[in-house]
């Protein structure tokens, strides 16, 4: 079963980070090196999240698209990246999704699979 695990960033989290950046990013590599040698990590990518803000284009109920700047939702948290796993059960998503070494929040979504 295929997993998405989606971290989604405060000013709070990434301050977190910042204040002890390489320490962060031992830990946050030794998870990712753990997962990718057991064959469950698929992929994943961070985005750009301290200086560059998103441009969002929504629909409008005419059908033209409408473009703005800024995140799509509006609130503290911002979509920060993702990782992709390949694991048996949603039990074993949701336990490697707590041992993600991140101050950040993280939900866990299915990957829909097509035939």
């Amino acid at each position: 079963m295929k997993y998405a695990l989606v971290i989604f960033e405060t000013d709070a989290s990434r301050h977190r980070i910042q204040t002890d950046r390489a320490a962060y990013r031992e830990q946050y590599e030794g998870w990712i090196s753990s997962l990718a040698a057991t064959g469950r990590l698929l992929g994943g990518q961070a985005l750009e999240t301290e200086h560059t803000p998103p441009t969002t284009v929504r629909t409008a109920a005419d059908g033209t698209p409408e473009v703005t700047e800024g995140p799509a939702h509006t609130g503290e948290e911002t979509l920060g990246g993702w990782f992709i796993i390949d694991v048996a059960t949603p039990e074993e998503a949701l336990e490697l999704a707590k041992t993600l070494p991140t101050p950040e929040t993280v939900e866990i979504r299915p990957i829909l699979e097509t035939a």
